[in-house]
């Protein structure tokens, strides 16, 4: 790991102007942001990434679970994960983020991971952590040996022939679901970006994973207010029972009258290369009958797109039998 200046900015002005100076807040951005540090230490160890600058935002005033005016959820970027998966009103409102959230890594990782440093989460390829080999996530044009090669982790939705890399993160299939909308401020003001359009698809830049640019900061993320008589199911399948990525996961919230679906949100998790809201599966539920052939059909709907390669083809019956049982464990809680 190469040396670096480590700076504790007074502010979230003086952050920001900071890491503005840098080329880019994709990969190979020469200043990061740190506050748990789980991810960045990692690749930073890794010669994955090699900032000249890392910004302990720690002091900054971002530590906060509140409540908004509208019945909402406001979440600070630098809270810890455990801290929001054990808050009462999340326990109480939103219980599918809770469930994400204690599905993902292990209590120590728990309890330093942030709420923004998880929704900046990098891939576990194993080909863009090490590198000696070609990545067009980490070196454009150097191509994506995963395609042929060790792919049984990866994604089988949202692919490109550039980059085939899977989103790791339990907590943004969850947010996803919920409908969350991350607050960033950077040199041109502060905006709202929905969940859905802050992750970005490989397509032909699979170095840009996410909306930011340089300079640009998470302060915090707000949910909607909770939908009356919803319930909410976060199923992980994986390899071992703890500290392991997802295969395939699905985050269900699931309002239910009489006997018909009347709202749907589903998102899925493991499969895709971002944290993947598939409204193709809440379409095929939505005024149907709340039934195992039901929750089977809005599950093909939901993989219908799926392209695999020569290791995860499993993924796609896997990630259907996920959905299918997540949907009927919601409707009999």
């Amino acid at each position: 790991m190469k040396t670096f200046d480590f700076v504790r900015p007074a502010d979230s002005a003086a952050a920001i102007a900071t890491a503005t100076q840098s080329k880019t807040a994709q990969q190979g951005a020469d200043v990061r942001f740190i506050a748990g540090g789980t991810t960045l230490m990692d690749l930073m160890k890794l010669n994955v990434e090699t900032p000249a600058r890392v910004l302990d935002i720690n002091r900054l005033p971002l530590d906060k679970i509140e409540a908004t005016s509208d019945g909402g959820l406001k979440i600070g970027a630098t809270v810890r994960n455990s801290d929001l998966a054990h808050h009462e009103k999340v326990l109480r409102d939103y219980p599918l983020l809770s469930q994400a959230i204690l599905n993902g890594a292990s209590a120590q990782l728990r309890n330093m991971a942030t709420t923004a440093g998880n929704l900046l989460q990098r891939t576990r390829c194993m080909y863009f952590r090490d590198a000696a080999m070609p990545c067009n996530k980490r070196e454009p044009g150097s191509g994506c040996p995963a395609i042929t090669g060790a792919n049984r982790m990866l994604a089988i939705l949202g692919t490109s022939e550039h980059c085939i890399a899977s989103n790791p993160s339990d907590m943004c299939v969850a947010m996803a679901a919920l409908e969350a909308t991350i607050h960033v401020q950077g040199p041109k003001g502060s905006r709202a970006v929905p969940i859905g359009d802050f992750h970005l698809l490989p397509r032909n830049t699979p170095e840009r994973e996410t909306v930011l640019e340089p300079g640009d900061l998470i302060t915090h993320v707000t949910l909607p207010a909770p939908v009356t008589a919803s319930k909410h199911v976060y199923l992980k399948l994986r390899d071992r029972a703890s500290y392991e990525f997802a295969l395939a996961s699905a985050a269900v919230v699931i309002t239910v009258a009489g006997q018909n679906v009347t709202r749907a949100r589903i998102a899925l998790g493991g499969v895709g290369t971002k944290p993947w809201r598939s409204q193709e599966a809440e379409a095929a539920l939505v005024g149907q009958l709340a039934s195992g052939a039901n929750f089977r059909k809005a599950a093909e709907a939901a993989l219908s797109n799926a392209k695999p390669q020569s290791e995860n083809a499993f993924k796609i019956e896997l990630a259907k039998r996920c959905l299918t049982h997540a949907l009927q464990m919601a409707v009999t809680s």
